[in-house]
């Protein structure tokens, strides 16, 4: 698992480039509606990158605890 979530700041950062480069969404728009834009388009990338690494690794945790438990009892 090391190194799967290091990746979503910088997918944050691309969406927030994306964001800035397809300025016809905003074309009557002031600096503050891009920048805001760009945040929010920043936050949900780097939000859905790292919910999809925990979906993706919960399987493992769950056969850990479960193999603990087991062990354990």
């Amino acid at each position: 698992m090391t190194g799967t979530r290091a990746r979503c700041p910088a997918l944050g950062t691309y969406e927030s480039l994306r964001t800035e480069a397809a300025p016809a969404n905003l074309a009557d728009r002031d600096g503050a509606a891009l920048a805001q834009a760009q945040d929010t388009h920043s936050h949900d990338a780097v939000a859905d990158c790292l919910s999809a690494t925990t979906s993706l690794w919960l399987p493992v945790y769950a056969a850990g605890v479960a193999v603990l438990v087991g062990g354990g009892g």
